[in-house]
């Protein structure tokens, strides 16, 4: 195992993931035979363990799946919004206060903010289709990871003091998430973390399939702490969620045909906007970081900001129209500005088989609701408690509406690389995932060179900008108001990569992959 980016030749498989333990999951079940979609919906089911601020059955997440010898579908199994709005009384929603050290920010939580997962239905639909292995062996690795524990690392130690008010908020989230006795505090690095209850909840899951959590015991235990304790959640909400399955949008960016979420998220929308925005730009054809290329990404960027405000304030989306497919347009803005869009905590897994099947799969769980299922180790998500989704107060969302994101799963393929990636970093999603493209196709970088290279994002008329840009200042007068980091940091995203390479590049005839060290990545090769 390689962490950080790994090159070993064209072999049975390759991974990226936000987590080692996460990523040794898909790559054990790609040595056993297993396909893409198999090592990643395994490694999303440890992912909830092994990162569970970030990843649980209380969320979702969203699937692209590029099969070899079919056609490519993205599945949304993302958070659905509730049939009726909240009770007038007693509703169990408060915010808190999380702590970036440089910036803080306030979230909702409590049982009146939690909207209806869809990671389990999710798990059933997409093996339904595309398995092919048995769900009982899918789930070894979250199930050994789930009750052997393993000792906290410091990114995770630095994620749990972010949100740390939320992982002792309730008697369920500090029995999981803090240590003991009279002096408990939250865990910390080199603690060990255990969740035996997922791994008796995973166990029944498979065995008793989706019904167990939207009809059965776990659903009647949600519905009644609902009644009891002021969420919002009911029977009806449960048993009516469906994944959903789409075909990705799709665009051209010279060579490549680029496949990412479609609406009603809007993440794959911006990037696609990106793209065709730098498609033939001056500042892709010189040096990569040069005045030329540093201006044109950052212009980029702020226009489709621009776009997307235009977009979410029910504008007619600018340029949007032109340059995406005109006679699609009315549909995918319709279906944007009916969705509610949630910018949250997120992880990523890519994973590329030696079959040539490709999957890249998003996960988030908000920042986490503070309520814990009982009897499942489960923390459910807080995505009502989204400010964009209540522009006109926390009590008002959309009625039975799957909720958007700027999550992006995205697949890019030309004639020499299939690549699979994707970001966790809530509004820098977008921006993350296109540096990246453009720098895989534009610059003909590695794997690696793509994802560590330095990044920008530009948001409101602010650029912020990490350290190593060789000509940084050449920006600077386009955007008086910026600030570059003293050194590369998550706000940035995490950008999580698989390739398989035909030609050049730093696995010639073979497989590379690459994870985010602002994220600690890992990338795992699997060797033929």
């Amino acid at each position: 195992m390689v962490t950080g980016t790994a090159n070993l030749g064209r072999g049975k498989g390759a991974v990226a993931a936000g987590d080692s333990l996460t990523a040794q999951a898909a790559a054990d079940i790609l040595r056993d035979g297993g396909n893409a979609f198999d090592a990643a919906l395994g490694a999303m089911c440890a992912a909830t363990v092994a990162e569970p601020v970030l990843a649980s059955f209380g969320g979702g997440g969203f699937l692209l799946a590029r099969p070899a010898d079919e056609a490519p579908r993205l599945f949304d199994f993302f958070a659905q919004t509730p049939k009726q709005g909240p009770s007038p009384d007693g509703r169990d929603f408060y915010p808190i206060v999380a702590d970036f050290g440089a910036a803080q920010q306030e979230f909702h939580i409590g049982l009146g903010s939690m909207a209806v997962p869809g990671l389990p239905h999710g798990l059933f639909r997409v093996h339904g289709e595309l398995g092919h292995m048995p769900l009982n062996r899918l789930i070894e690795p979250a199930l050994a990871v789930a009750r052997d524990g393993y000792d906290l690392t410091p990114f995770q130690e630095y994620l749990f003091s972010v949100v740390g008010p939320i992982y002792t908020a309730t008697e369920g989230a500090r029995a999981l998430f803090a240590t003991q006795g009279p002096s408990g505090r939250l865990l910390a690095a080199g603690d060990r973390f255990r969740n035996p209850e997922t791994a008796d909840f995973l166990d029944a899951l498979v065995r008793e399939g989706p019904r167990l959590f939207y009809e059965g015991d776990v659903a009647r235990r949600i519905v009644e702490d609902c009644v009891a304790g002021g969420g919002s959640l009911t029977a009806e909400d449960l048993a009516g969620y469906r994944t959903e399955v789409r075909a990705p949008l799709a665009v051209d960016f010279g060579r490549a045909t680029v496949l990412t979420n479609a609406p009603p998220s809007s993440g794959g929308l911006l990037i696609a906007f990106a793209l065709k925005l730098l498609e033939g730009a001056e500042g892709l054809r010189g040096a990569w970081g040069d005045q030329a290329h540093l201006t044109a990404l950052a212009r980029a960027m702020a226009v489709t900001d621009g776009a997307r405000r235009d977009l979410s304030n029910g504008g007619g989306g600018g340029d949007l129209a032109g340059l995406l497919d005109p006679a699609a347009m009315d549909g995918f803005r319709k279906a944007f500005l009916d969705h509610p869009q949630v910018r949250r905590g997120t992880t990523h897994i890519s994973v590329i088989d030696g079959m040539d099947n490709a999957c890249a799969l998003t996960l988030s769980n908000g920042e986490g609701a503070g309520y814990v299922v009982p009897g499942t180790g489960v923390m459910m998500n807080n995505m009502l408690g989204e400010e964009d989704i209540n522009p006109q107060g926390f009590d008002r969302w959309p009625l039975d509406v799957r909720l958007g994101s700027m999550m992006a799963p995205t697949a890019v393929e030309t004639a020499e690389r299939l690549i699979v990636l994707g970001s966790g970093g809530s509004n820098r999603i977008r921006t993350a995932v296109l540096q990246v493209i453009v720098n895989l196709l534009a610059f003909d970088m590695t794997a690696s060179e793509a994802v560590a290279a330095p990044r920008i994002h530009v948001e409101r008329g602010h650029l912020d900008m990490e350290p190593g840009w060789p000509e940084a200042t050449a920006v600077f007068d386009d955007f008086p108001d910026h600030r570059v980091w003293p050194e590369r940091n998550l706000f940035f995203g995490g950008v999580h990569m698989a390739a398989l390479e035909t030609g050049g590049g730093e696995a010639i005839g073979g497989m590379a992959a690459a994870g985010d060290g602002r994220r600690a990545g890992c990338a795992i090769v699997l060797e033929g």
